[in-house]
C-alpha cells in the first residue's frame, strides 16, 4: 500500500523561505526530487516578491531547456505569497530551481507530498 508523507523543500533549512539570488541558469536550489521512478515527489510552491516593481520568475523544473522544463511567472510587486505550482509531479532525483529578473526580492517555500509506492 502506497504511503504518502509530507516533506519540507529540500534547499530550505528548516521550512523556512529559500532567497532566490540568481538571475540566470543554474537557478537557486529549492527541491531535488525522490531518487527512482517508483515513488513521487508532489510539489507546492509559494513565492512572495519584497519589491513595487513586478519580477519575471523562471521555475526549471527538472531541467533547463526551454520551454520543455521552464516556467515562468510574472509577480506583482509587494502583492503577497502567490501559489505557482498545486502539486507538480517530479522523481528520479530531478531538481527544481528558480531565478528571476531582480536577484535577492522573491523568496519562495513551499512542501512535498511524497508518495511511497
Amino acid at each position: 500500500m502506497a504511503t504518502i508523507a509530507k516533506k519540507l523543500l529540500s534547499g530550505s533549512t528548516d521550512g523556512e523561505p529559500i532567497k532566490v539570488a540568481a538571475t540566470a541558469t543554474a537557478g537557486t536550489l529549492l527541491h531535488t526530487a525522490v531518487a527512482g521512478t517508483t515513488d513521487l515527489d508532489l510539489i507546492d510552491l509559494f513565492a512572495c516578491n519584497t519589491q513595487s516593481a513586478d519580477v519575471t520568475l523562471t521555475l526549471e523544473w527538472g531541467g533547463v531547456t526551454s520551454p520543455d522544463h521552464l516556467l515562468e511567472i510574472v509577480l506583482p510587486g509587494e502583492a503577497g505569497a502567490i501559489k505557482i505550482t498545486d502539486k507538480f509531479p517530479l522523481q528520479n532525483g530531478k531538481v527544481v530551481r528558480a531565478f528571476c529578473s531582480t536577484a535577492d526580492v522573491v523568496t519562495i517555500w513551499g512542501s512535498v507530498n511524497r508518495i511511497d509506492a
